[in-house]
């Protein structure tokens, strides 16, 4: 398999002929923690990802199977002053914006635990993966702090009563409840976690790149809106879609397809 890679500090990319990146953390313990250096580094290989147009889905994991991220660094967090906390959680929330902002799908694999700052950067991916012993919580307010910035995505994601009981208990939910909740699209055995990933990475690898570039960029940009700003904001992207030759690729393939059905 033909496979470009590149590693700066405490990130590993690898992007495949057919557009599927992986990238992965190292070096950041076997909880694969968010520490200032770590966070530095995941957002310089973000940044040169997104300026790679081959990229038609990207897969976020850590280099330890223990964790997706346990969380950010809390020696590190133990020594800050209130300035130094307002930088370090900013470098945070600009890291998880970059996976938000991604022009791709973003998929999180999630083979154990997920924690604080570490379900923060899974809820900025678009898909949460997640083995089905994998454990979820925000346990910030039991280290004296609250649960900030992506956070913020939970109420609509999980509901208000579901966010409240995580966010001011503290407490873990497994699995099976994330997936009853809606806060992971899947839950598998840790045996076919990969398998799974990378059928919905293929999948997203066979479609136009043109098109799900646009449709990430319109969910994004219906967050803002009101619905009905929504529906007539897409309206020019339907028609800017026939520009790039997609449409008509896709939609005559599959009326091919269909004579040769009838024939």
């Amino acid at each position: 398999m033909n496979t470009r890679t590149f590693e700066v500090a405490h990130a590993r990319a690898e992007i495949e002929a057919g557009g599927i990146a992986t990238l992965t953390m190292q070096d950041a313990g076997v909880l694969n923690i968010l520490s200032t250096p770590v966070i530095d580094g995941l957002r310089e290989a973000l940044a040169r990802l997104r300026e790679d147009d081959s990229v038609r889905v990207l897969v976020l994991r850590g280099a330890s199977d223990r964790a997706f991220v346990a969380g950010a660094d809390i020696a590190e967090m133990a020594a800050l002053d209130e300035a130094k906390a307002r930088r370090f959680i900013s470098n945070l929330r600009d890291l998880c914006n970059a996976v938000r902002h991604f022009p791709v799908p973003v998929i999180a694999r999630i083979p154990g635990w997920c924690l604080g700052g570490g379900l923060e950067f899974a809820l900025a991916c678009d898909l949460r993966i997640c083995a089905d012993h994998a454990q979820f919580g925000m346990p910030e307010v039991k280290v004296g702090i609250p649960s900030v910035i992506h956070a913020a995505l939970m109420p609509p994601l999980i509901g208000a009563a579901n966010s409240a009981w995580m966010l001011l208990t503290g407490e873990l939910i497994d699995a099976r409840r994330a997936l009853d909740w809606g806060l992971v699209n899947a839950a598998v055995p840790e045996a076919e976690l990969d398998g799974a990933v990378r059928k919905l990475a293929e999948g997203f690898a066979a479609l136009g790149p043109a098109a799900l570039r646009q449709q990430k960029k319109l969910l994004r940009r219906w967050e803002t809106m009101s619905v009905d700003e929504a529906i007539e904001d897409s309206v020019a992207e339907f028609g800017a879609a026939f520009n790039t030759g997609e449409p008509q690729k896709f939609m005559n393939e599959f009326l091919a397809s269909k004579r040769r059905a009838k024939s």
